[in-house]
């Protein structure tokens, strides 16, 4: 298969896509569309969640101080609008718990210190040397090296905050809303109740214990970029250390929200997408050893992330999206329609052929390609009725031998071809079938046999 071609069908795919995804959005723009849905709308026990986002956003914007009053006022005046609004809604409305987990990571900070669990030290390091019979975690950063600190870097410092978007992206390209709305509320619940957990639960992370030891933590100290620190020296900047140093969340080891968002998004396109499990667990796999080289997390942070994660993925998966129903292309989109008999069957495209209307005479030209007899489109419309033709077709070649010259290319002596039938003749036939011979019968119809009597009062007339 050329390059050209391997790297036109994504696009093809993406591109018809992406038109059916945006087909399928509603457009409008009239707040009145949404009051009438909410009115029409019949309410269940699941739509309490929504009087738990309503407390908890209040909570979160109560205690915020930048923005100050009132400026803080426009988050929820703005996402009330949002919702409002038909054509933002049915993306604002599914995204409410990711929402919801920003607003909680952002304002976390805000929490008085005296309201706050005294950070623990050395429960994580104990519980690992526990389960697993060594500090794993220390073990892993005691070799580095400037390719190693790329590697970890890439799905840690990078992919966690890209992907995310790929994988919704992904859904709404390829798969039902379902999932899409699916993805939104398991990986905002799932990060919400991480943050939640880390709140209640503070720890300190591997770095804390390489620079200040065991010794006792406090809401005074400032975060640490820990092995990434080793990439603003290798791109000789400041962003990453000027980032953790001001992270709302200090002590927010466990659980790893990066293994827990990782983990998610490997189930979540293995489900979808089968074909790529093997790939995107291996991703997985590589961001878990990243948390531990870069000092930032232990391993049963990661094993607590990855649990919380398939917690989340089996626990809110909706039954229309279990078995063979998962990998359903969405309404609009036929897998069909963007892919030819070539993609079909993994075959190169004969070159210098336009790919435009697959129509009749396309079809022709693709049997030429391919050395076939050329047939006329005039003369394959023709119809001829064959309810009492012969079975037995004289003059023609009793195999395909004679068509086939020595050389392996169609013979140029049968250049016609004609429709064996039309659907017409074929049915007309069944009602002549009694009379006699029928091709679409299970068998021969033989007429009944004449009389004696009846014979000779045929050959009356004929003898005179």
């Amino acid at each position: 298969m050329s390059v050209r071609l391997a790297v036109m069908q994504p696009l093809r795919r993406v591109g018809a896509a992406f038109v059916a995804a945006v087909g399928r959005l509603d457009k409008s723009l009239s707040p009145s569309d949404t009051l009438n849905r909410l009115k029409q709308h019949k309410w269940t026990f699941s739509d309490s969640i929504y009087i738990f986002h309503i407390a908890l956003a209040t909570f979160w914007i109560t205690i915020m101080q930048v923005p100050s009053f009132p400026l803080k006022l426009l988050i929820p005046i703005l996402y009330a609008i949002a919702l409002l609004i038909p054509f933002t809604s049915q993306f604002f409305v599914p995204a409410g718990p990711i929402f919801l987990y920003l607003l909680s990571f952002f304002s976390s900070k805000f929490i008085p210190k005296e309201y706050r669990p005294t950070p623990s030290v050395v429960l994580l390091p104990t519980l690992e040397s526990v389960l697993y019979g060594a500090n794993v975690s220390d073990i892993l950063t005691r070799f580095t090296h400037p390719i190693l600190d790329i590697l970890a870097w890439v799905p840690y410092g990078v992919g966690h905050y890209i992907i995310p978007f790929i994988v919704a992206a992904f859904l709404w390209l390829f798969r039902p809303k379902e999932a899409l709305h699916f993805w939104a509320s398991a990986f905002g619940y799932m990060n919400l109740t991480g943050v939640l957990i880390q709140l209640v639960f503070p720890c300190a992370a591997p770095w804390y214990e390489l620079i200040y030891g065991l010794t006792p933590a406090d809401y005074t100290i400032r975060g640490s970029p820990g092995g990434l620190a080793r990439i603003d020296r290798l791109f000789h900047s400041s962003g990453y250390t000027t980032a953790f140093s001001n992270s709302p969340l200090v002590f927010g080891a466990f659980p790893s929200l990066h293994a827990a968002s990782a983990t998610m998004e490997a189930l979540f396109i293995s489900h979808f997408f089968p074909h790529t499990t093997k790939w995107v667990f291996g991703y997985a796999a590589v961001l878990y050893w990243a948390t531990m080289y870069l000092t930032h997390h232990y391993l049963v942070d990661v094993v607590g992330g990855s649990c919380l994660a398939v917690a989340f993925f089996y626990l809110l998966m909706p039954e229309e999206l279990k078995g063979a129903a998962a990998t359903a292309p969405p309404g609009g989109l036929n897998t069909a329609s963007y892919r030819s008999k070539y993609e079909v069957y993994d075959l190169e495209e004969p070159r210098g052929r336009g790919r435009g209307s697959r129509g009749n005479g396309a079809i022709m030209r693709d049997a030429e390609a391919y050395d076939l007899e050329e047939l006329s489109d005039r003369e394959s419309d023709e119809e001829m009725d064959i309810t009492f033709r012969s079975p037995v077709v004289p003059d023609q070649p009793s195999s395909a031998a004679p068509l086939i010259k020595s050389n392996g290319r169609a013979s140029p002596v049968k250049k016609s071809h004609r429709h064996t039938a039309s659907i017409a003749s074929l049915i007309r036939s069944e009602e002549r079938g009694e009379e006699g011979w029928s091709p679409i019968g299970g068998s021969f119809a033989f007429p009944p046999t004449p009389t004696r009597a009846q014979a000779e009062e045929g050959k009356g007339p004929r003898a005179s």
